[in-house]
């Protein structure tokens, strides 16, 4: 029986364009999308949500006289480990300039010394080429992108929204839109191009710098639709986020560093020379493990150890005029940094892997894109050099002011079956055990330092743990509807447990495909090191390349 109701008014049933993530890749991309294009951006929770908003450091950019985009193509590259794309990292740097300047000119407030833009030095970058708004330059970026997108009468956003799948065309399995869970119910909406930029999966691992909303979600759905995946094995660890008991991961930034604090141990000694003659300033994989392996050699419990930061040295009002951000939540936890040394250890923090993505944001899939930390397009290699990632945003998300659609009729499907979902607060509580004992698992077994046997005993239990959830009534209801079905819940009230439910599965998802990944790539490299494996090998200096068949699994784990 057809049923005549009016669609939910907030999701409407068609967009030219639909943007699913909130963060700089996502609100960026609806901005230079053309402004006759209708576009859609969902977003999960509120705006200002996503890790862009968390970026303390800056972004890179070769704008001062002294710096090039060769010495910033160079520092990439090596950063790498020999991983990246020579032809997407210099499409990267060629574009820094012009990306920069279009954020000032939408008004993002750089901080400046004099009349230039203030510049600063991180990690593994040659020159000074960070640009910054104190200590919170991703939040400046962002603030400023949201301002921007709430003007634009084209751009409708559809919050407290969660997408469960990619709806696929039947005969040339072209992206044709998505399913959204909205409120209580489960709507479908129509679009020529879907983009995908909902960040990373930091939340896999049980000690990250990532905020709660970071939970593979994009990843996932292009698995779950097909797309090819790549590097995913690839996932950088910051050396330095605040470490207190019930505190969460604040991260403190690369910067702090960069201006001049020391790394030390509980006998004040600057240890990181021990292990790369750059100290403090060695690449981020170098100074976590350095960071890991210190600890596992001179404290007995070093899951739970910590070393410090020390700010000391650099003078007073330059902290304040840096890092007012961190001077105030250290004040939070009762550190005070001008006298205080702040315990420190390594935390998940970003994915170098992700959707394969050409220069264009094109994925292998036809109508679907992918921007940001979401996707892979050679530019981070193994291991991502500091403050690349909200340049990366702006400058891919740029080239969708070039995006041109395959418009097609649109018919509407009509609604011929409502589904009421089914009770499910036993499946609840197994949906709420797995969340709570996966990021566990994930830490413990595959984080800083990799070995065969731990990951084979994860994936085993991730396996486990995908068979019992995917079985469950509430997630055949949510990953096996169709455009011709009205699902609704009995309230408004269960978006919280949903959210939880497909945000899990998601998770479950990456965390097998990280795990396939980590023991398919049998040396060390970058952002992947495996003890029983310690050395780089030039057979592996290849992606890996994800696909995967009609059964779920993965079809092909390959090199290339």
């Amino acid at each position: 029986m057809t049923l005549i109701e009016p669609v939910n008014p907030s999701i409407p049933s068609r967009c030219d364009v639909l943007v699913i993530g909130s963060g700089a890749a996502g609100l960026y991309a609806a901005l230079c999308l053309p402004s006759h294009y209708q576009i859609c951006l969902v977003t999960k929770d509120e705006l200002k949500t996503g890790a862009s908003d968390w970026a303390q450091g800056g972004i890179a950019a070769a704008i001062n006289p002294s710096d090039s985009a060769q010495l910033h193509l160079q520092d990439t590259l090596k950063a790498g480990a020999g991983l990246c794309d020579l032809k997407a990292v210099e499409f990267l740097v060629n574009h820094a300039a012009s990306a920069i300047q279009s954020l000032v000119n939408l008004g993002v407030s750089f901080d400046r010394k004099g009349e230039e833009l203030a510049m600063t030095l991180e990690a593994a970058h040659s020159r000074p080429r960070v640009l910054h708004a104190a200590d919170r330059t991703g939040r400046a970026i962002i603030s400023t992108l949201t301002a921007k997108v709430l003007e634009k009468p084209n751009i409708k956003i559809i919050s407290q929204t969660i997408a469960l799948q990619l709806w696929l065309q039947t005969n040339n399995k072209r992206c044709i839109g998505a399913s959204l869970l909205h409120g209580h119910q489960i709507r479908w909406i129509r679009a020529s191009a879907v983009i995908l930029a909902t960040g990373g999966g930091g939340q896999v691992f049980a000690q990250t710098t990532n905020p709660s909303v970071s939970t593979g979600d994009g990843v996932a759905l292009a698995w779950r639709a097909g797309a090819m995946l790549r590097d995913l094995e690839f996932f950088q660890f910051h050396p330095t986020a605040l470490t207190l008991p019930n505190a969460p991961r604040f991260l403190i930034s690369e910067a702090v560093r960069g201006e001049g604090a020391h790394l030390v141990d509980e006998l004040g000694d600057r240890f990181v020379f021990q292990y790369h003659p750059d100290g403090e300033l060695a690449p981020r994989d170098v100074v976590s493990r350095a960071i890991f392996t210190h600890l596992q050699r001179t404290t007995l419990d070093p899951s739970h150890a910590h070393v410090y930061l020390d700010l000391r040295m650099i003078e007073p009002e330059r902290v304040r005029y840096r890092f007012p951000n961190i001077i105030r939540l250290c004040q939070k936890w009762g550190i005070d940094v001008f006298h205080d040394l702040i315990p420190v250890a390594p935390a998940a923090h970003y994915w170098m892997g992700g959707i394969a993505a050409g220069l264009d944001n094109q994925t292998s899939i036809a109508g679907l894109y992918a921007i940001g930390e979401t996707a892979s397009t050679g530019i981070h290699g193994a291991n991502r050099l500091a403050s690349n990632s909200l340049l990366e945003c702006v400058v891919f998300a740029g080239q969708l002011a070039h995006l041109v659609l395959e418009k097609e009729p649109f018919e509407e499907i009509p609604v011929r079956e409502e589904i009421h979902a089914p009770d499910w607060d036993f499946e609840k509580q197994q949906i709420d055990w797995v969340r709570e004992q996966l990021p566990i698992l994930m830490w413990q077994n595959v984080g800083i330092s990799r070995s065969h046997e731990p990951l084979e005993m994860a994936l085993i239990q991730v396996n486990e743990w995908r068979k019992q959830l995917y079985e469950l009534k509430i997630s055949q209801v949510i990953l096996h509807s169709s455009p011709e079905q009205k699902i609704v819940f009995k309230s408004s009230l269960v978006w919280t447990e949903l959210r939880n439910c497909i945000e899990t599965l998601n998770l479950l998802d990456i965390a097998y495909l990280i795990l396939k990944s980590a023991l398919f790539r049998t040396e060390s490299r970058g952002g992947h090191y495996r003890l029983d494996y310690p050395d780089s090998s030039s057979a592996w200096q290849v992606h890996t390349i994800i696909e995967k068949d009609h059964t779920d699994d993965i079809k092909t784990l390959h090199l290339e």
